[in-house]
């Protein structure tokens, strides 16, 4: 359907005349006759009475009066719309983050952040590392939240997606305490009668990228079997508070349960892999909010 079929019927319908509504539209009266005709048509109903003088609306035709006013009203208002949906979108934040650092460390850092810039509206999008960086990929978010390891490299080339350090992190083994306090199992002990139960990660998963990468080779002396396996980091958490095995967990996600011994380190120092937070954004130039927090960012860790 043509909009401007609309404007024609209503200048019918406030005329009455085929003749005067042709005029007033700037046409011959034969062309806005098959234009009223190609609205009939779409529509699938009768419009006009065309067997009275002046021609009359027929019923349909009365009702879809208003119809085609509240349309063109609506059409009016869009391009107002627009600009105004367009100014919020420039002036909010789009971010991805993985789970684990959405949960605790982002709250905090962006309070931190609040005396460099006035951080706006923030649009976040939480998953596991794989999903995220497919989001910062194809455009949906400007920003990515995640850990880093300069020896398990993602997917994001630092040529097309540079990045600065906002924080640190240690990714490290706990257990439940068992007896006396000490770990209830150990990656560190000599003598074992059965394997560890490890609560693994997922494919999907950054970190468990990275300890598979940093501790491939920890893992094999140490006798670990997978006994539980997901892709949130918040769920191994669950799980090793269960008492159902060991988690490498970031130390941002557990700092509460160390502190009161919920959880202990599960093998010794050597075991922990030290982070990065890093902060992605793409190379191409971002709106004016997006360049503004982007340089309170690097200031702040200047």
């Amino acid at each position: 359907m043509n909009l401007s079929w609309l404007e024609d019927f209503l200048a019918l319908a406030a005329t009455g005349s085929f003749s005067r509504a042709a005029e007033a539209r700037h046409m011959t009266q034969p062309a806005f006759s098959r234009r009223i005709r190609a609205l009939e048509e779409w529509l699938g109903v009768v419009l006009v009475d065309r067997g009275t003088h002046p021609a009359t609306l027929t019923e349909t035709g009365a009702w879809f009066r208003n119809v085609a006013r509240e349309i063109l009203t609506r059409v009016e208002r869009v391009p107002d719309e627009a600009r105004a949906v367009d100014a919020a979108t420039s002036a909010t934040l789009r971010f991805a983050a993985t789970h684990a650092l959405s949960l605790h460390f982002m709250p905090q850092w962006l309070r931190s952040l609040e005396s460099r810039t006035s951080v706006g509206p923030i649009q976040l999008a939480s998953d596991v590392l794989q999903q995220c960086e497919s989001w910062m990929q194809n455009g949906r978010v400007q920003f990515l939240l995640s850990h880093a390891h300069a020896d398990a490299p993602g997917r994001l080339s630092p040529q097309e997606y540079p990045s600065v350090q906002v924080g640190a992190d240690v990714l490290m083994p706990v257990c439940v305490p068992g007896r006396g306090g000490k770990p209830k199992w150990n990656l560190a002990a000599s003598k074992r009668v059965a394997p560890l139960p490890i609560l693994a990660y997922s494919a999907e998963s950054g970190l468990g990228r990275m300890v598979r990468t940093l501790c491939a080779e920890e893992m094999d002396q140490s006798g670990g079997k997978p006994v539980f396996t997901a892709h949130l980091a918040t769920v191994l958490k669950s799980m090793a508070l269960d008492g159902r095995g060991i988690a490498w967990l970031p130390r941002s996600l557990i700092e509460d349960e160390l502190n009161t011994a919920r959880l202990v380190p599960a093998g010794s120092c050597g075991l922990h892999i030290p982070l990065e937070i890093r902060l992605y954004r793409r190379a191409a130039p971002e709106t004016a909010a997006a360049e503004a927090f982007w340089l309170a960012a690097c200031l702040a860790r200047a």
